[in-house]
């Protein structure tokens, strides 16, 4: 009988080891997160929505990528970890150290980050899959004129419906570094006309659904990079720096069919159909599978618009 017993204990204990390796495998995924509260602004980011990528868990190779507070860049998390069900991971750079621990909870996730400066919670979604391609069977619909070239009628600010910061001139709209503008209106897919003028060492974006940024940055003349002009922002590397110089006015038409995107500056193709993998660092709406608004980024520096226009893409029948 004693024989017996061990046996059912050892027997007890590797099914609980596989069952543990197992809880810790539902990590393991894209997830879309809801952030509770925006981070305050000492963390350099205002947004509302990050993005986690977990591979490895339930292995020794756990691998951790974070797209979130503070610096909204793609970072690959060293040395997080699973313990008792909890995922642990640090972010820390300039001094600064952030701990996030998170938990899977009925098929989400549900986390909390403790910085320096505040606390705050988080739910984490699956990340959905989008089944749609940019594969020629998509009719150009009535082009929507998105700024009247007057006022700001159909736009609010991110963290204000003022959309501090910004004003309209001689058919330009102007943003001084205070807020993002998004569309009131939302919408799915789309080609995207735009032309802007950013200042010397200024920085903006043009947010698609308000998730993805094609950077903008007065970067004339440098190497085409992830966080350059051009760039889908840590996604997608343009293949080549198209910019102008600074104060002069450059034009974006950019066409996004699910996630895939192409984009043109200045009549030059920077990539085609580029896949999208997921959130960047100015989302501020999580739900990937849902319409969104454009956002023009106008929280890092001044930056001019005029002429954006949107033409919506259907479904041909």
């Amino acid at each position: 009988m004693r024989r017996w017993g061990w046996a059912f204990a050892l027997l007890t204990l590797s099914a609980g080891a596989k069952f543990a390796r197992a809880a810790d495998a539902d990590f393991n995924g894209r997830w879309d997160i809801v952030v509770h509260k925006p981070p305050a602004q000492i963390l350099t980011t205002t947004t509302k929505a990050w993005w986690l990528e977990i591979t490895g868990a339930g292995t020794p190779d756990l691998k951790v990528k974070f797209v979130g507070s503070p610096d909204g860049a793609i970072d690959n998390i060293p040395n997080a970890k699973i313990q008792e069900g909890v995922l642990h991971y640090v972010w820390e750079q300039r001094g600064t150290h952030i701990d996030y621990e998170v938990r899977y909870v009925g098929g989400n996730l549900e986390g909390s980050m403790s910085g320096p400066k505040e606390s705050l919670t988080f739910t984490g979604h699956r990340a959905p899959q989008i089944d749609e391609h940019d594969d020629g069977s998509w009719v150009r619909g009535k082009p929507i004129v998105l700024f009247n070239g007057t006022d700001l009628s159909g736009w609010n600010g991110v963290n204000s419906e003022k959309a501090e910061g910004w004003t309209v001139e001689d058919g330009v709209l102007k943003g001084s570094g205070k807020d993002n503008l998004i569309t009131v209106a939302k919408y799915w897919n789309f080609e995207l006309h735009a032309e802007y003028k950013v200042a010397d060492r200024s920085n903006s974006g043009v947010g698609l659904r308000g998730r993805y940024e094609v950077q903008i940055i007065s970067d004339y003349g440098r190497p085409p990079g992830m966080h350059g002009t051009g760039a889908l922002y840590t996604r997608i590397l343009p293949r080549v720096n198209a910019s102008k110089k600074p104060d002069e006015w450059q034009t974006y038409d950019i066409r996004l069919v699910g996630r895939e995107v192409t984009t043109t500056l200045n009549g030059e193709k920077l990539y085609e159909k580029g896949v999208i993998d997921g959130l960047t660092g100015i989302a501020f709406d999580p739900y990937e599978d849902q319409p969104g608004p454009i956002e023009l980024q106008g929280d890092h520096g001044p930056v001019e618009f005029r002429n954006v226009i949107l033409t919506p893409l259907t479904k041909s029948k």
